[in-house]
């Protein structure tokens, strides 16, 4: 996708609001083919929406929600398990704690099986159960179900007398009394039928009216997604960083100079200089466009990179690699062939050579800027599953870093007196991220102890290690170490002194990581470190973070009245990968749980609860187009009670209501950061305690 298209997605994002309606980013085309001696195969295919997904079949237990698909009807007999048809896609979820296995865009079910009798027809129906979930939410498990007649050659169609579901299509709105909810994926709305056999008398709850909440905070507003500017910005620092290095520093006067001292006219000069820094940003832009436009590179080599072992190892291993290359013991560099073509083409002149300058300086000074451009990489790796993206913001923050240097340098060339003089204090600088390359490395090793599920690495034991890593680098900026390229008698500065206590400080930080807690500890370090229960002293323990929410909105209600407080309703499920993350890094803040176990009755609604139904509150939704949607489980309860009382399908979502059903303030949606859920909550909680 060109640039241009994703700005224009941005800005439409920023002019849209985050009241979240009804998802249906799964659509299914059912078919039967003939293969001949009486045997046929069922054929249900998937096509998603961009950035959805199903999970497979063979998703490992304790995760996701697997795939199921089910084919049964009249003179129908199976042959073999059913399989699936698809580019399968592997990747390790720190939530779960372990690998998951998903279809992004397309994916297809199959099950081959004959007719009993060969004479007669036969009723074929396949049921599908799946859960979709995109990089934010995960949406309620949905139980799908076709229907189609297979007709031997010879025979006659038979004309069905089975009692057919109510068709959502021609339904009409009832009152509240005998509602039941249908789910109409088509228009994208919930339609209320008479055919009530779903608790009819409390599914919808008429006090609840989510489009008008008694008060709002600003919590229901949209923002564009703040992880591209998170690594724009890092990007950014690591291209300031990336300056200061041996190979870059020495570059800045001498280059700055020739444009403004070289040349006989200082405008052009400062223009050429201008232009040069311009230049800078766009070869770093430029490195990313390749995995835009490889149709497939993202979501195959990045995603082995992040899921698989070997991959995983090998990324340990270089940026170990980068590590001794940072101490000095060696240096990393390109092909001199390559920055000598690049040198020779400066020769062209103009603008041409002024580009072929920009890159020579960028080959060059590869063996500094390399190490910290493959730390942007690799955490771009395991940041989002939109790569691409999250390389070119972190390659535009590091090119808009040297180009800003150079540009202002250039329009005040009377600053380059100021900047300090070449010495010691570069390879210190190099030394320094050496460090921080070796801490970054047990991320990868980390990662492939996880996938592999060997789990030697404990979340104490890679605290640990980072502990010997941060006394290593306070040892060396104090003096007391020293690697090849530094100073036989060093001369240690107030900022080393100052970068050593703080190294200190980072210690006693990580130590407290060392010791038993039942709440999570280093929440700074949660996109790092292995998860909560790889650990040395893990006692999995009942409820959430110490608490026992109830799991039915109905007594949640009562408790409610009773102690006069708000209720939290957290629609989520057990699959819900974002769900577990916002319970462990958001809920665990100590300004976040006492509000959840102290001001409001959490309700806690599993909307892929398996638990059935008694069978009278069991029922069949006909959706058209021959699909037909089953109510009979708990799950489905919820899932629909989520859907006609607040018109949202997603998960995680948190509403907040009065005991007498009324929405507080906007209802929030998705894996958010902490100020955002704590506004949300103090907002509701506020204003209930003022008015109740």
């Amino acid at each position: 996708m060109k640039f241009r298209n994703w700005f224009l997605l941005i800005l439409l994002f920023l002019a849209t609001g985050i009241n979240a309606q009804i998802k249906n980013p799964v659509k299914f085309k059912f078919t039967i083919n003939e293969l001949g001696d009486n045997q046929y195969e069922a054929v249900l295919n998937a096509t998603m929406e961009s950035g959805w997904h199903i999970y497979s079949k063979d998703i490992p237990e304790d995760t996701g929600i697997p795939t199921e698909y089910k084919v049964s009807g009249k003179n129908i007999e199976l042959i073999g398990k059913f399989t699936e048809v698809g580019k399968k896609h592997e990747e390790f979820s720190e939530a779960f704690g372990g690998k998951i296995i998903f279809y992004s865009n397309s994916a297809g079910f199959k099950q081959k099986f004959k007719l009993k009798d060969g004479t007669k027809p036969g009723d074929v129906v396949a049921e599908i159960t799946y859960q979709t979930c995109d990089d934010r939410v995960c949406l309620a498990p949905n139980t799908l179900e076709f229907n189609k007649q297979v007709t031997p050659k010879g025979a006659t169609e038979e004309t069905k007398t089975d009692d057919k579901p109510e068709t959502a299509k021609d339904s009409a709105i009832v009152p509240a009394t005998t509602e039941t909810v249908v789910e109409n994926p088509a228009k994208g709305e919930i339609t209320v039928t008479e055919t009530a056999k779903l608790d009819p008398k409390n599914l919808k709850i008429a006090s609840i009216d989510f489009q008008k909440p008694l008060t709002d905070c600003g919590t229901g507003s949209s923002k564009i997604d703040e992880n591209y500017w998170t690594y724009l910005l890092l990007g950014f620092i690591g291209g300031l960083i990336a300056l200061l290095t041996p190979c870059v520093f020495p570059m800045i006067p001498l280059t700055v100079s020739f444009f403004t001292k070289g040349n006989k006219n200082p405008a052009k000069g400062k223009r050429d200089a201008l232009i040069y820094g311009f230049f800078i940003l766009l070869i770093f832009v430029l490195l990313s466009v390749p995995f835009h436009l490889i149709d497939g590179i993202a979501g195959n080599i990045f995603n082995q990179i992040s899921t698989n072992v070997w991959l995983n190892i090998a990324f340990f291993i270089i940026f170990i690699f980068f590590a001794g290359s940072f101490f000095g013991y060696y240096d990393i560099t390109l092909p001199s062939s390559i920055a000598n073509k690049s040198s020779k083409a400066e020769e062209a002149g103009g603008i041409i050579g002024i580009f072929f300058m920009a890159l020579t300086l960028v080959i060059v000074s590869f063996s500094c800027t390399g190490p910290i451009l493959g730390s942007l990489l690799g955490s771009a790796i395991t940041g989002s599953a939109n790569v691409p993206m999250l390389l070119t913001f972190a390659l535009a923050g590091f090119g808009l870093a040297w180009a800003i240097v150079f540009g202002l340098l250039a329009l005040f060339p009377q600053a380059l007196q100021s900047l300090p003089k070449s010495g010691g204090w570069m390879n210190t600088v190099k030394v320094v991220l050496g460090f921080v390359e070796l801490a970054l490395a047990l991320k990868f090793l980390s990662k492939a102890d996880l996938v592999s599920k060997t789990f030697l690495i404990k979340r104490e034991l890679f605290i640990g290690i980072w502990i010997v890593v941060a006394i290593g680098l306070a040892i060396y900026l104090f003096g007391l170490i020293k690697f090849p390229h530094d100073d036989k008698k060093p001369k240690i500065s107030i900022a080393r002194k100052l970068l050593g206590v703080l190294g200190i400080g980072f210690v006693v930080y990580l130590v407290q990581g060392l010791m038993p807690s039942d709440r999570p500890k280093l929440q700074l370090l949660s996109g790092i470190l292995p998860p909560l229960n790889v650990s040395y002293f893990h006692d999995e323990k009942d409820g959430i973070l110490g608490m026992h929410p109830e799991h039915d909105f109905f007594k949640a209600i009562e408790i409610a009245k009773k102690e006069n407080k708000p209720i939290l309703i957290d629609f989520t499920g057990y699959g819900c990968e974002n769900c577990r993350k916002m319970e462990e890094f958001v809920w665990s803040e100590p300004d976040i749980l006492p509000i959840l176990q102290n001001d409001v009755v959490l309700a806690s609604l599993y909307v892929d609860d398996k638990e059935e139904l008694p069978e009278d509150q069991k029922t069949k939704i006909d959706l058209g187009d021959g699909q037909v949607k089953k109510v009979k489980t708990i799950g489905d309860r919820w899932s629909l009670f989520q859907q006609v009382n607040f018109n949202n399908n997603s998960q995680p979502h948190y509403v907040l209501l009065t005991p007498d059903g009324k929405v507080i303030n906007t209802p929030v949606s998705g894996y958010m950061e902490k100020e955002k859920f704590k506004k949300f909550l103090e907002c509701g909680v506020d204003y209930f305690k003022k008015n109740k």
